[in-house]
């Protein structure tokens, strides 16, 4: 397994689960200071950072990209992959279409969270999964032809109405047409929808391809209530070899809260 950390260059949401801000350089010297092997990257649009900027600092500083966040689509500019508005879901396609391409220089996958939107009302929830469906079948092959996989996150029920539990979220992906679509376990999500993290996570498998590291109040490993111990076994288990990633409060500071998450990260996986 790989430690990794999230940095975020959209001020606008400065109150969010990230460790670093608005600097990428001073952030990627800083992760990589701390031992970190990667970073994971929440930008405005695909354009937003140089790709010969990333891939200068990526390889100076031994640190990988991990994935590049797309929830900026939904944040900046309000496009989900089941608003009822079909021209706002090609909208969204586009835009996670030139994450995947901007991600795919880095070698890094995309990541679909908040752009899956929900069952808005006055529409089906079969229908808002049918249209769910088939911008995953879209993505995940385009994605393939980029060279890396697309990552989808299911979340907690205060942030979305379709799919909320990492075994829905299992069956969901085994619907599609692509095979290139890989399940993110998000801890914080988890803590608040599954009976059982450990179980959860060996019922998943394979199908899991990127993991975010954050406690069961969204702040760093080691601040919360999580029972860590047995989610690490669970992941040993499925032999998880892919990105423990940090995407947690900044808590009390973006440095302290990237120290605590590095020390948890050696005291559970032991690198």
């Amino acid at each position: 397994m790989k430690s990794c950390v999230t940095i975020a260059l959209v001020s606008s949401v400065k109150t969010g689960p990230w460790i670093y801000w608005d600097d990428l350089e001073s952030s990627m010297r800083k992760a990589a200071t701390l031992g970190f092997d990667g970073v994971e990257l929440f930008t405005a649009s695909a354009d937003a950072v140089a790709v010969d900027t990333l891939i200068r600092l990526s390889k100076e500083l031994g640190l990988s990209i991990a994935a590049v966040g797309t929830g900026a689509g939904k944040v900046i500019n309000g496009l989900t992959l089941t608003d009822p508005d079909p021209g706002i879901r090609a909208k969204a396609i586009a835009f996670i279409q030139a994450m995947i391409s901007f991600g795919a220089t880095v070698n890094a996958p995309a990541i679909i969270g908040s752009m899956q939107g929900s069952a808005a009302i006055g529409v089906d929830r079969d229908q808002a999964l049918a249209w769910l469906t088939d911008g995953l079948n879209t993505l995940g092959k385009f994605a393939e032809t980029k060279g890396v996989t697309l990552i989808y996150e299911p979340l907690n029920r205060y942030e979305t109405n379709l799919i909320n539990h990492l075994e829905d979220g299992a069956s969901f992906l085994h619907s599609l047409t692509t095979t290139n679509v890989r399940l993110l376990a998000d801890l914080f999500h988890m803590n608040i929808e599954e009976a059982s993290l450990p179980d959860s996570i060996r019922q998943a498998g394979k199908l899991i391809g990127h993991v975010h590291f954050a406690d069961s109040n969204r702040r760093p490993i080691g601040t919360g209530h999580t029972q860590m111990n047995e989610v690490v076994k669970a992941l040993y288990d499925i032999d998880y070899k892919d990105y423990i990633s940090a995407e947690a409060f900044p808590w009390p500071t973006p440095d302290e809260a990237a120290q605590q998450t590095i020390q948890s990260y050696r005291q559970y996986f032991g690198q």
